[in-house]
């Protein structure tokens, strides 16, 4: 009888599977395995019978070492791991792995130890040891751990009574990795608006089947309870729910909205959690057992066994891009799984990525509209401060007309937040006597003073440097000076001017732990904080109670680099951290400083007229046949040596395939020519929309000379940084 072969994908950067003898192995594609590879062994995935191997090579095959008693991955997140593969251009090995990697350390649970009563009393009765006796005078079982914790003793004095025969040990059942949500928990009463919008979201989860919807809302109108009745009704089913959020691991918000409305708060999927806590998720979700999931963008690829309804939360955010490894989109590829999986998906924001605006517009996504602010709060009235005109005095960065809002909203007890999307205390420090600038030795970039770490910091490659005594080039004394603000130089200048405020500032380099931020967090919604000056982690969905007044201190920061997409950024994050203001009573203020009021990014923040916004920069994509009317490709070639990089570069712009639908942008330097000691060199392909980039460039790259040395190639299709 011939031996039964199968190919065996594994968590690695190659894009074909290994073939594998199953010997008296009952294996079925999707089955976790593992197999050995070279001189180790490693868990890899039953991808597919081999009905013709290679005769030259069957003294070769090895068997399989083991299968493993895990569920399989089924079949739709297995086309998913295709799909991405095919249309990023990455090796299928590397898109396993991230189906994979956090379900490593799987494995059987550790056994939970309970106690209780049984036996006489100790012969030597300590205070400890009664107080141990009382808690468990009720002859219930606890844990070992709570029971010392709560009688306020050492788990040694517990395992004393235990070797007397005072208390015996009881096996407990594993504890859940999550608690079954319950969807009549608490009923929230909706709106009109909101009602209808569930309605349309219950509907499409008891019909099941593929559907793309957008939850269209404006800023505090209540887009998650909407959202949450969609989860609730796939509860109901007894089906599973993904919710993405690009900073999961930042929103406890959220996690207690959910908590409120389900009574239990959903399992948690971000880069904090540790990694036994991460397994034993991976296992529940693959077995059914946990219900919902909350996560970032990796969360995407968990093996869910039966899921019924994907939402995309904030699906505008750049974070769900992922900018290394497998370069993917997370709402897109959220998408995909979706029609792969013939399930309903939400999008929801205030502010809807332009692509997901016209699939609205085309009819390709059903547009759910909240079009007022839950409890009929007035959104906030939004003006603009022209710095040309009644800019600040020199050295100050708040406008006069901006600050004495401050104060005013300090003595009415209310909160403002100054938000500069700027991190450190200056970008720039410079010699006064020499002019030499602080740049970075790695990168192409300058180095940020972050005075409260008293360090000079590329934000590129994270190189730092304590600032000299003297100019390394002049040997000038005391002649450093900072050049623009960051958040800690805009502190400098509120502790000046309201001495007395209480102030915080919130930037992703000041954090030393997600629960830290969560208290900073906490501590806003209470009111202990009159000051808030944040980056964009403010802009996150956070709900303020007592912040009525928002101060833009740089709107012009993000119009200034060149990136196609600056324009829609810019008004997205303005708008989203100007809704935080206003949002549960008073009339809620946005200030923007601005050098351009006139920019059609301003002029539509100022009016309130979103959709003017939109209409023309839809106009501008669609002359431009800029995305979603037309398709982009980056490839980026580095190397440590320039001339290397630019010659290989211009080989490959030599074999691109001809195509009159494709221009080949380049080869020319890339914005960030230089990165932690690479030279970069960028080519930009542009197509049709309806072109297959993806073969093209799969075409292009197997008639590419091969790699050598330290040259490295870097492939994004459907870019969204173009540095």
């Amino acid at each position: 009888m011939a031996r039964r072969i199968v190919d065996v994908l594994v968590p690695l950067a190659l894009d074909q599977p290994y073939s594998y003898a199953a010997a008296d192995l009952v294996v079925a594609p999707g089955d976790l395995v593992r197999v050995p590879l070279g001189t180790r062994e490693c868990t890899g995935v039953v991808w597919g019978d081999n009905a013709s191997p290679d005769p030259r090579l069957d003294n070769r095959i090895k068997d399989i070492a083991e299968k493993l008693d895990f569920p399989p991955l089924r079949d739709e997140l297995r086309k998913l791991v295709d799909w991405v593969a095919a249309y990023t251009l990455s090796p299928r090995g590397m898109v396993l792995r991230m189906t994979l990697r956090m379900g490593e350390g799987l494995g059987p649970q550790r056994e939970r130890v309970g106690v209780r009563l049984a036996g006489p009393p100790p012969e030597r009765m300590t205070p400890a040891r009664a107080r141990v006796l009382a808690l468990l005078a009720d002859r219930l079982v606890r844990a070992k751990g709570e029971a010392a914790k709560e009688a306020g003793v050492s788990p040694g004095v517990v395992d004393g009574l235990i070797d007397e025969g005072t208390l015996e040990t009881v096996v407990l059942p594993p504890e859940p990795v999550a608690r079954e949500p319950d969807p009549d928990f608490f009923r929230p009463d909706l709106s009109a608006a909101q009602e209808a919008a569930a309605a349309a979201l219950r509907d499409a989860v008891r019909a099941g089947g593929y559907s793309a919807m957008l939850l269209d809302g404006v800023t505090g109108s209540g887009k998650t309870e909407v959202y949450y009745e969609g989860v609730a009704e796939a509860i109901r089913l007894q089906r599973q729910v993904l919710i993405l959020m690009p900073e999961i691991a930042l929103t406890a918000q959220s996690l207690d909205r959910f908590s409120a409305r389900f009574g239990v708060r959903p399992a948690e999927w971000h880069s904090e959690i540790s990694p036994r806590k991460r397994a034993r998720i991976w296992q529940g979700v693959a077995e059914g057992e946990v219900r919902v999931v909350a996560g970032a963008r990796s969360a995407l690829f968990l093996p869910f066994k039966d899921l019924g309804l994907i939402v995309v939360d904030e699906e505008h955010d750049p974070a769900y891009k992922q900018e290394d490894g497998v370069r993917y989109h997370a709402r897109d590829m959220a998408v995909v799984r979706a029609h792969i999986g013939k399930l309903p998906i939400v999008l929801a924001s205030a502010t809807p990525s332009v692509e997901t605006e016209v699939n609205a517009r085309k009819g390709r996504y059903r547009r759910l509209s909240l079009p007022q602010r839950f409890g009929g709060q007035a959104l906030p009235a939004v003006e603009a401060i022209d710095l040309s005109r009644e800019g600040p005095p020199r050295g100050r960065w708040i406008a006069p007309r901006l600050a004495e809002a401050v104060g005013i909203a300090i003595e009415r007890k209310q909160q403002a937040l100054l938000f500069l999307n700027r991190r450190g205390y200056a970008p720039l420090t410079l010699c006064r006597a020499c002019g030499y600038r602080f740049s970075c030795p790695q990168c192409d970039a300058w180095l940020v003073d972050h005075r409260f770490r008293r360090q000079l910091v590329c934000h590129h490659c994270g190189f730092s440097t304590p600032h000299p005594p003297v100019c390394p080039n002049c040997d000038a004394a005391d002649s450093f000076v900072a050049c623009g603000p960051g958040v800690e130089r805009l502190e400098e200048e509120v502790a000046t001017l309201f001495p007395q405020a209480r102030v915080l500032v919130m930037s992703s380099d000041l954090l030393t732990g997600v629960e830290k931020l969560r208290e900073e967090l906490k501590s806003i919604e209470e009111g202990r904080v009159d000051i808030v000056i944040g980056t964009q982690l403010v802009a996150k969905g956070h709900h303020f109670p007592r912040l009525n007044l928002v101060g833009i201190v740089d709107a012009d920061l993000g119009l200034a680099n060149g990136d196609p997409r600056a324009a829609e950024r810019t008004f997205q994050l303005l708008h989203q951290v100007s809704g935080r203001a206003g949002r549960e009573e008073g009339q809620g203020v946005g200030m923007i400083q601005t050098h351009q009021p006139e920019h059609p990014v301003m002029r539509a923040l100022i009016a309130g007229d979103r959709e003017a916004f939109y209409a023309s920069e839809i106009a501008v994509r669609e002359r431009l046949h800029y995305p979603p009317f037309g398709r982009l490709a980056s490839l980026i070639v580095s190397a440590s040596d320039r001339a290397a990089a630019e010659s290989h570069a211009r080989k490959l712009a030599a074999l691109a395939p001809r195509d009159e639908q494709v221009r080949v942008l380049g080869p020319a330097e890339a914005p960030v020519a230089l990165l932690r000691g690479r030279h970069r060199f960028r080519l930009l392909i542009k197509t049709p929309r309806n072109f297959d980039l993806s073969g093209w460039m799969r075409d292009w790259l197997d008639r590419a000379p091969k790699t050598t040395g330290d040259l490295k190639r870097e492939i994004d299709i459907d870019p969204t940084s173009f540095l």
